[in-house]
């Protein structure tokens, strides 16, 4: 169980998952950037025990990178397994990442392994194989940030049990960021406080918010003796935008929320000693 990654359960996802896994159904997590939703798979997959292939997927990912290639090596032509397939001859957890970000040609391949018949025909070696029992197919994507160019049709999410993710609620996020950086509460909250004032101005001068990773990061930054106001702008403020209006404009409000007395004093290393 020491192993296990840290995740804080929020809304039963945890159970919805077992059971998934449980009945061999593939599923679908939703959400935005730096939720959570790659540290749930992690946690997941040790909880139950089971390898875990992630993939990140990107517009260059083709069907050959996810079931394999042929390959030349000491004279000769040798078969390579890619980590889709790598991934239904163990039984593996396979998590693709941002599935909608690679090509149309990887959908066909996820088709056989998401419905009832759960197998990888592969084309180049005439194999066709049948997915154990522990293998489960696991995608994400995030709705918010796709054109209508990159959706996911109709007719691949409805091969899933799906799931959508948020960012946690303050009293959640402030424990998480605690567990992760072993920051002190009050330096937490200002954070939480930080990062619902930014996410505000989603969809009206930003296009991602504000995402718990970038709060944990903040937080690791301070917790190592950066100042505060110096360790949101490069965690939190420089990673959400590159327009210099829009980063003056955040950094004010980052100077609002987090220049306080504890600003001075309750971070610094050593202070209770000088």
């Amino acid at each position: 169980m020491n192993n296990i990654p840290f995740y804080q359960s929020q809304h039963g996802e945890i159970e919805l998952f077992e059971h998934a896994y449980n009945n061999q159904l593939p599923m679908l997590i939703k959400g935005p950037t730096g939720c959570g939703k790659t540290r749930f798979i992690q946690h997941m997959a040790a909880k139950l025990g089971r390898p875990l292939y992630t993939i990140a997927c990107h517009d260059d990912l083709t069907a050959a990178d996810l079931v394999g290639r042929h390959l030349i090596g000491d004279g000769e032509t040798y078969w390579h397994d890619g980590p889709l397939t790598k991934a239904v001859r163990e039984g593996a957890i396979c998590y693709l990442d941002e599935v909608v970000e690679a090509r149309k040609d990887t959908t066909v391949v996820l088709h056989p392994l998401s419905d009832d018949r759960r197998i990888l025909p592969i084309e180049r070696t005439g194999e066709v194989l049948q997915a154990p029992p522990e293998f489960m197919l696991v995608v994400s994507y995030n709705p918010g940030y796709q054109n209508l160019l990159k959706g996911m049709k109709p007719s691949t999410r409805q091969r899933f049990v799906a799931m959508s993710f948020d960012y946690p609620d303050s009293e959640t996020e402030t424990g998480i960021i605690q567990k992760e950086t072993a920051i002190d509460e009050a330096t937490a909250r200002q954070l939480i406080e930080l990062a619902q004032a930014l996410r505000v101005l989603k969809d009206h001068d930003l296009e991602e918010s504000a995402s718990t990773r970038l709060l944990v990061y903040a937080a690791t930054l301070i917790k190592s003796g950066l100042d505060p106001i110096d360790a949101c702008r490069a965690a939190i403020v420089e990673p959400l935008s590159d327009e210099e209006e829009t980063v003056a404009a955040l950094m004010e409000v980052v100077r609002a929320k987090m220049e306080t007395p504890w600003h001075n004093q309750a971070n610094k290393p050593h202070a209770a000693a000088i």
